[in-house]
């Protein structure tokens, strides 16, 4: 089976929804999105892998159409994330498995991988820092929160949550934006909308400062346990810099590194090149 199939996993009673495709005995590749996406975003990936992994790509919580409970019944905090995705692993039964990573993908699936490193057979990542030299000058009006969390700051990144933004984020960056299909951001502009979803993404955002504090554990899980590990970068992404990609090559020295000539969401222009990558990539260091 190669169809994609739509299914809800009841995780300790959070409905997270996931996309599903490939053989059922294949090795296991988990795809982890980022903001302000959801597991949409890999509409083009996924066909072009099913044929010899199973590919599954769950949707965050408080993101597409997994729960978004209220912000009094649930932390959105990165630590929350990571650990309803382990549990989402579990619950679905996926004993080993390799992690594409992208956005916030990355820190949740780095603090998995931290946690249970016996689980990870290799790691992709796409425009999925782990270094601060990794992170842009667009970064700093999240910093300014982060520093001083006051109602102010918080305020000024709401234009962060606009829908000029989001179709920016696709994008910038891009040679040819007639090759953007408007399908990912307006649907990611439709999630966005949703009452209490502006709230749930300005803390995220603040708690990005977790991330970025753990940045040196990922680093040491990268040294010590040498996963097989390939970055395929947007090379013009406006919040996570070329310089990211290349630093994983200093705790991972066999790092393959990839650049496309395209902005953050690189799927959207490059998705078969980075498809065909994956394939040689996976066949080399894959669970099967």
């Amino acid at each position: 089976m190669t169809g994609i199939r739509y299914r809800k996993a009841d995780v300790d009673g959070l409905k997270i929804f996931y996309r599903e495709a490939g053989p059922t005995d294949a090795p296991v590749l988990l795809l982890l999105h980022g903001f302000p996406t959801a597991g949409h975003m890999f509409r083009d990936l996924i066909p072009a892998l099913s044929s010899r992994f199973r590919v599954v790509a769950p949707d965050l919580p408080g993101f597409g159409q997994s729960d978004m409970p209220g912000r009094a019944d649930f932390a959105y905090t990165f630590a929350a994330l990571a650990q309803v995705i382990e549990r989402f692993t579990e619950v679905v039964g996926f004993a080993r498995f390799s992690l594409f990573v992208f956005d916030y993908g990355a820190p949740t699936g780095f603090r998995m991988a931290v946690r249970h490193p016996e689980r990870i057979v290799s790691i992709i990542s796409q425009n999925g820092n782990a270094y601060e030299e990794g992170l842009s000058d667009g970064w700093d009006p999240i910093r300014a929160y982060w520093v001083d969390p006051s109602k102010e700051n918080r305020a000024a990144l709401r234009v962060l949550l606009s829908p000029e933004t989001t179709a920016w984020q696709y994008t910038q960056g891009v040679p040819n934006t007639s090759l953007v299909s408007p399908d990912g951001y307006t649907l990611d502009n439709h999630y966005l909308a949703r009452p209490g979803a502006d709230e749930v993404q300005l803390d995220l955002f603040g708690d990005y400062k977790t991330n970025v504090a753990m940045y040196p554990q990922f680093q040491a899980y990268f040294r010590k346990y040498k996963p097989p590990f390939l970055a395929v970068w947007g090379k013009n992404d406006p919040f996570f810099v070329p310089a990211g990609a290349k630093a994983f090559q200093r705790d991972l020295p066999g790092a393959e590194i990839r650049f496309f000539d395209t902005g953050h969401f690189a799927l959207e222009t490059h998705a078969l090149e980075i498809a065909a990558v994956i394939h040689h990539f996976l066949a080399a260091n894959s669970n099967g």
